[in-house]
């Protein structure tokens, strides 16, 4: 393409798949980011994150990529540039917006015509009070659109390539037309709106599938208590179009980059209005307590948890990615400690040894040698490999083998033919019914 190539700030999950996809588009993009380690690495040809498809996409699209840690260098080829950096929650619970405000102030002091893109997950009323604050330095060459972003790590090439929608939001019409020339050769549904609405449907999205989670969740916990199995529940709701089978797999909550501070920063704003928002509460709540049932359970089947070995399978937040951010394993670990337990992990993404995450966790090599002597183990991340495994060796090489199956992925047939003593989640008295498909 003849046009100025696009700009990415942030080469993290959401930014550095953007710019990848956006070259695989034909446009050519420059990345930078202020990790001098980091451009580093994608300058020699190495990605620094795991996401799969991603390195092969960076090796075709490489004549199309640059990338970089100066903005002047950036500036002085792009006039359209996306915004792809963190926003962490904040001690308040509000997202931290410093590396928003950090890359809009440096860019400002650089004059020019700039098309600022907003890709990073911003509270509603981010976009006008950057508008706002450039008026206050005396910028008015910038524009601002919001156009968020919809990626699941381990499935983000196909979300950007085969999404959904595609949300865009402007204060100028032609400023909406510029973002969406840049999605040609992507079929979908194009949402063209104001920018504080196009903030609201990422938050209100991911708030959503959160509340879609915690509620099958509690739906488990009741039947657990009935003797109802909640996979063949969830299914019969599924196939209700109003519903849809998505989001519906019980297990110990969600995690990750995502839901965890979005909704909690969609709480946080309601707050801040004056709204107290009632329902955001509950799904918080019940995700925070789908973990400590886990430690119930142990409890109840161990007695005590103090000297016993547990072992951990999966440590990331979900398969296919090496996130640990908000990982249900982290919050796992720190309370089996606590009780006095020694925990083992393995993880196909983590190295041996010790994890800065994991104080006092042993990481191992292997699934084996995880449950080697374990009183009880945890599958905490439905890693295809733990669907392979040897379980009649697994549960000979533990103390007792006993398996907490947080994500209800192993067949619970299986197990008992295994010879393992198994509790998935919500699965009632129907353990070993068959589950429709």
């Amino acid at each position: 393409m003849d046009a100025a190539p696009i700009g990415v700030v942030g080469t993290g999950y959401v930014g550095l798949v953007s710019a990848v996809c956006f070259a695989h588009l034909g446009h050519d993009v420059v990345c930078m980011d202020v990790d001098e380690a980091k451009i580093a690495r994608l300058e020699s040809g190495e990605v620094p994150i795991y996401e799969p498809g991603l390195e092969k996409l960076v090796a075709d699209n490489a004549s199309r990529l640059s990338f970089t840690t100066s903005y002047d260098v950036l500036l002085e080829r792009c006039h359209v540039l996306f915004i792809a950096v963190d926003t962490p929650p904040s001690p308040s619970g509000d997202a931290d917006l410093s590396r928003v405000q950090f890359a809009v102030r440096e860019i400002a002091a650089r004059g020019g015509q700039r098309l600022l893109v907003m890709k990073s997950t911003v509270p509603v009323g981010t976009g006008e009070k950057v508008m706002a604050d450039l008026d206050g330095m005396g910028v008015t060459d910038i524009t601002y659109a919001s156009n968020p972003e919809f990626l699941r790590e381990g499935a983000a090439i196909q979300d950007f390539l085969e999404p959904d929608r595609i949300v865009i939001g402007s204060f100028r019409e032609e400023d909406g037309t510029t973002v969406e020339a840049l999605y040609r050769g992507i079929d979908t549904d194009i949402v063209r709106t104001s920018v504080p609405t196009a903030e609201m449907v990422k938050y209100a999205s991911n708030a959503f599938l959160a509340t879609k989670i915690s509620f099958i969740n509690e739906i488990a916990n009741v039947c657990e208590q009935v003797g109802a199995d909640v996979r063949t529940v969830a299914h019969g709701m599924g196939l209700d179009h109003r519903i849809g089978p998505h989001f519906l797999q019980a297990g110990i909550g969600y995690g990750g980059s995502c839901f965890p501070k979005d909704v909690q920063a969609l709480k946080q704003l309601a707050g801040n209005t004056g709204y107290h928002f009632q329902l955001l509460n509950a799904v918080i709540e019940v995700n925070a307590l789908q973990k400590r049932r886990v430690v119930g359970k142990l409890k109840d089947r161990l007695g005590t948890l103090r000297g016993a070995t547990v072992a951990l399978l999966g440590l990331t937040f979900k398969p296919n990615t090496d996130d640990l951010r908000e990982a249900a394993s982290i919050v796992l670990a720190g309370r089996l400690i606590h009780e006095g337990a020694k925990v083992k992990a393995y993880d196909p993404m983590l190295d041996a040894g010790e994890h800065p995450l994991f104080p006092g966790v042993a990481i191992c090599d292997d699934s084996l040698e995880a449950l080697e002597g374990a009183d009880a183990a945890v599958l905490v991340t439905e890693w295809q490999e733990f669907g392979r495994l040897d379980w009649r060796v697994a549960a000979s090489a533990m103390a007792r083998p006993l398996l907490i199956d947080g994500r209800n992925f192993i067949d619970p047939a299986v197990a008992a033919d295994a010879g393992l003593e198994y509790e998935g989640v919500g699965l009632g008295d129907e353990a070993l019914a068959p589950v429709a498909r």
